[in-house]
């Protein structure tokens, strides 16, 4: 994962949180890469630097209210290196979503954090 000034979007078509971020990125002037990571599933030397990025713990990153997370992991208090292993294993658990710019990473929700590493083009 380069650390550029290309900004790139951790993105899934079947959320709509997740679209408007990347239409908000596109008005706005940029021309992101897309990273569809249910189906490119980031490693973990690539999750570990998005953890950096974003300065968040595993399980700061885990959408909680998702039912695969609630069926099979709210009751578990695991090491930072199992929650690694549950979001590559189940890429669905990954809060969406993120956008890095350079050396910095924001999850978009609410939609305008964004603005924390983009200029905006009204």
């Amino acid at each position: 994962m380069k650390t550029d000034c290309t900004v790139k979007i951790y993105h899934n078509t079947n959320c709509s949180k997740s679209c408007a971020a990347l239409e908000l990125l596109l008005k706005n002037g940029n021309t992101p890469e897309v990273v569809h990571y249910l189906e490119e599933t980031p490693t973990r030397e690539e999750l570990r630097l998005l953890l950096q990025l974003l300065q968040l713990k595993p399980l700061d990153l885990i959408r909680t209210k998702e039912p695969l997370f609630q069926e099979n992991f709210s009751h578990l208090t695991l090491s930072d290196e199992k929650w690694l292993d549950i979001l590559l294993t189940h890429p669905i658990l990954i809060e969406r979503p993120i956008i890095i710019k350079g050396d910095k990473a924001v999850i978009g929700r609410p939609i305008e954090r964004i603005f924390e590493i983009i200029d905006r083009h009204e």
